[in-house]
């Protein structure tokens, strides 16, 4: 009898995520296909659930999104793992800007929701926890390329994300080259970059 109540027990939890994993399949589509101000009625139509089963699941947009970009940073980490093998700090910080520019630009008008969660910073807002850790992450980059003297110690790891998350907006518009792109991101880096150690490279 017992065994019965718990095999009874489980297959409601087994339903629930396997209609979590439905929604951000769906979601995930419809953001690539669409931008993240896609129907959220779609997505629940094509995961094949009902708009309440999507809202009791995520509540609001920033949380879908959140929940869609959990599942798309392993390849962030697997960057980050790389990028920890470079000895030179400064190389590092630039190739960690470059990773967080192309993750922020997986989805159209995904920096707008990324850049108010950072500025807000809403203990609420799902967007937020994310957000945070990137900055963190950045300011760790920041520091170890100001000990090595190739930053200006006046930079911010929350500078730099949003030069990240503006770089990514950027592209998103689809009206600018490579060549441009490459031009704002030698602008930035001469931005942060110590002076001296600019002229030293030129």
């Amino acid at each position: 009898m017992g065994d019965t109540k718990e095999q009874q027990g489980r297959k409601p939890r087994a339903d629930v995520q396997r209609n979590r994993t439905a929604l951000l399949e769906a979601a995930q589509r419809h953001f690539l296909q669409h931008g993240v101000g896609t129907s959220l009625e779609a997505v629940a139509k094509e995961a094949g659930v009902g708009a309440g089963t999507l809202y009791r699941h995520f509540p609001t947009r920033e949380a879908l999104l959140a929940a869609v970009l959990q599942t798309r940073s392993e390849e962030l980490l697997a960057r980050r793992e790389g990028i920890a093998q470079i000895g030179d700090a400064s190389e590092a910080l630039r190739r960690w800007l470059r990773a967080m520019e192309d993750y922020f630009s997986a989805f159209s008008g995904l920096p707008e929701p990324l850049m108010a969660a950072a500025r807000a910073q809403e203990p609420d807002n799902p967007l937020t926890l994310p957000c945070d850790q990137l900055i963190a992450t950045t300011e760790e980059y920041v520091r170890a390329a100001q000990r090595a003297g190739d930053t200006r110690a006046s930079v911010k790891g929350y500078d730099l994300f949003l030069a990240s998350v503006s770089m990514a907006w950027v592209r998103g518009t689809g009206t600018v080259d490579e060549e441009s792109l490459e031009r704002l991101r030698a602008l930035i880096e001469s931005g942060y970059r110590e002076q001296d150690v600019q002229n030293n490279r030129t």
